[in-house]
């Protein structure tokens, strides 16, 4: 078996761990104790995917992903490290960096951010990175759904007072209406970018998303949850069918339910998310 995936560190349960998913299944993934020794088998091997120790901090791993990048321009590197800084976050999306992930680790996501990195193949990144502070980040992104998934672990990482459950109920909200952008309002084709801003405030997270799709009539809406009458939560999936879309159409109810602000541009293709962190009023006037 090739060589495919090599994870660097000392921690051979986690190895096995890994090589028990489903996702990695028939995949050939191999275990280096050091990055000297990493950098070895890089040069000698096609190397397609390479993950960080665990228990080396980002910036450690950034200057290796650097040195990596040296000798295999194309290898696509997921970064594991004990905890990540906003700042430390953004410089790993500016060096191209596939994901990151803080402990304590999810062993299927792990497992499956590397299955994904492996299907890239010729690889571009995807994701331009036009303002980057810990406050507020503008990305640029391309309409793949690769991409969207990416950017979603780099979000989950980021630092929040938000409880968990709350958290992760607005990144699903986030994910959501990221994918609805990306293939409504630009197909799902990959030449197009959709605009993401992430900021945050003393009293809020806020999501701003704008597509280059001709935006929509939210009179018009019967493939989507959201305009579903009462009683009937699914009835928008026949509509779906009948239009060739898939399964889904919960995205703007998801959020609707999910943050305490929604709010879309006069044309539809600009969306802001505004999740309260201290408690404040829901909706505008």
């Amino acid at each position: 078996m090739p060589l495919q995936a090599l994870l660097i560190g000392h921690q051979p349960e986690f190895v096995e761990r890994l090589r028990a998913t489903t996702a990695l299944d028939g995949v050939g993934l191999e275990q280096c104790p050091t990055r000297l020794q990493a950098l070895r088998v890089v040069r000698r091997t096609a190397v397609e995917v390479v993950v960080t120790a665990p228990e080396t901090t980002v910036d450690e791993d950034l200057a290796f992903v650097e040195e990596i990048r040296l000798i295999r321009p194309g290898i696509r590197t997921i970064v594991l490290a004990p905890q990540a800084s906003s700042v430390e976050l953004i410089k790993a999306l500016r060096a191209h960096v596939f994901a990151c992930f803080t402990a304590p680790f999810d062993i299927q996501e792990v497992a499956h951010m590397i299955g994904r990195a492996l299907e890239q193949g010729s690889w571009g990144d995807g994701v331009e990175v036009v303002s980057g502070l810990p406050h507020w980040v503008s990305l640029r992104v391309s309409a793949r759904l690769v991409t969207a998934e990416r950017l979603v672990r780099f979000m989950t990482e980021m630092p929040t007072t938000l409880p968990e459950p709350e958290r992760n109920a607005l990144i699903l909200a986030f994910r959501e209406m990221l994918v609805n952008a990306m293939e409504h309002g630009a197909e799902f084709d990959p030449g197009k970018v959709i605009e993401v801003t992430a900021a945050r405030t003393g009293r809020a997270v806020v999501y701003y998303l704008r597509d280059p799709g001709p935006g929509f009539d939210r009179t018009k809406l019967e493939h989507a949850a959201v305009a579903n009458p009462p009683g009937d939560p699914v009835g928008h999936m026949d509509k779906r069918l009948e239009m060739g879309l898939r399964p889904g159409g919960f995205g703007i109810l998801l959020a609707e339910r999910v943050v305490d602000e929604l709010v879309y541009s006069e044309k539809g293709n600009e969306v802001i998310l505004v999740k309260y962190t201290d408690g404040g009023a829901r909706g505008i006037d």
